[in-house]
């Protein structure tokens, strides 16, 4: 983290600038055994791509709403990124929808906000509680010393996104501790013995706390 990162996107772009090639986000989904890693420069580039998206194809402005029906998933992690790109606030609830799979990956790999994103601006929603982009931020950056991780750390979560503690075990702690996150879903359906051999496979630093 730099001193001049005051939103979410932000982060990103310092990570970008500082290591490309590292690993950021890798998603298991354990009832699938599906497995997705994204380096820092492939998780930027879809954001961009879904940002341009937002921007153009929706005509998204800062202060607009989004609603995103996906559990946690390195796609909601890429929408988070890009609403905050954008100064969108996520989430609200749906009125429609949009295939991402068709409509994102033929936007542009790069990505130049219309209108500045003001840090102070309300940035996400959760457990009833609005955030601006800057308290985000701070409220990971908090979360991470409060929970002693460690530098880089490499954490696995499977806690869902519908909870602040889940957004900023699976996404916004390890970003601002210049970190990376191995993102579960359906962890439970995991046995010990295969828990333990991915957090060795993976390098596990960190582990959040189990879901309730």
């Amino acid at each position: 983290m730099n001193a001049t990162d005051r939103t979410p996107a932000d982060l990103l772009s310092s990570a970008l600038a500082a290591d490309p090639a590292r690993p950021l986000v890798t998603f298991y989904d354990d009832a699938t055994g599906e497995r997705v890693e994204l380096s820092v420069a492939t998780f930027a580039n879809w954001v961009a791509k879904t940002a341009n998206y937002l921007q153009g194809d929706l005509s998204a402005e800062p202060g607009d709403r989004l609603a995103l029906l996906l559990p946690a998933h390195w796609q909601t992690a890429v929408w988070l990124l890009a609403c905050s790109s954008v100064g969108v606030v996520f989430p609200q609830p749906p009125q429609g929808f949009a295939d991402y799979a068709v409509e994102v990956p033929g936007q542009g790999d790069r990505f130049a906000p219309f209108a500045p994103v003001d840090p102070g601006d309300a940035a996400l929603v959760v457990g009833g509680e609005e955030l601006t982009g800057a308290g985000v931020v701070a409220r990971a950056l908090a979360d991470a010393e409060a929970a002693g991780m460690p530098g880089a750390p490499r954490v696995l979560s499977g806690l869902p996104y519908d909870t602040w503690q889940g957004l900023s075990y699976g996404l916004y702690a390890p970003l601002v501790t210049g970190g990376s996150v191995v993102l579960c879903r359906h962890l439970d359906q995991l046995g010990a013995p295969a828990a333990a051999t991915r957090e060795t496979s993976e390098k596990i630093t960190f582990r959040a706390p189990l879901p309730h």
